[in-house]
């Protein structure tokens, strides 16, 4: 039980996040449509949380997924919807601000 909490409310291990980064994953913002045009990384498909478990067939067969939203709360929600459905390779990003910090670094 302490590891699921852990691996839902934890920040990403940057190192992981940088390696899974280089290899261009799927990017997924979770934020709502009208954040998403306000801005998000480049390259990054807007989902809105509220959308993930209806548009499962837009994770299927990616190598790896990173989810992320404003603060990492719904990405970290997001996580957990994939994951239960059966997608293992999802990696929550964070913030925004996070991702895009480490897209910087590459």
């Amino acid at each position: 039980m302490f590891n699921l909490l852990k691996n839902l409310f934890s920040a990403p291990d940057q190192t992981e996040l940088l390696e899974i980064m280089k290899n261009k994953p799927f990017l997924v913002d979770v934020r709502s449509r009208e954040e998403f045009q306000g801005g998000s990384v480049q390259g990054a498909v807007n989902i809105p949380l509220s959308s993930v478990s209806r548009d499962l067939k837009r994770f299927a067969g990616k190598n790896n997924i990173v989810v992320f939203c404003r603060s990492g709360n719904r990405s970290s929600q997001a996580k957990m919807i994939l994951e239960q459905a059966g997608i293992s390779n999802v990696y929550n990003g964070g913030s925004l601000q996070n991702v895009q910090n480490t897209l910087n670094k590459i």
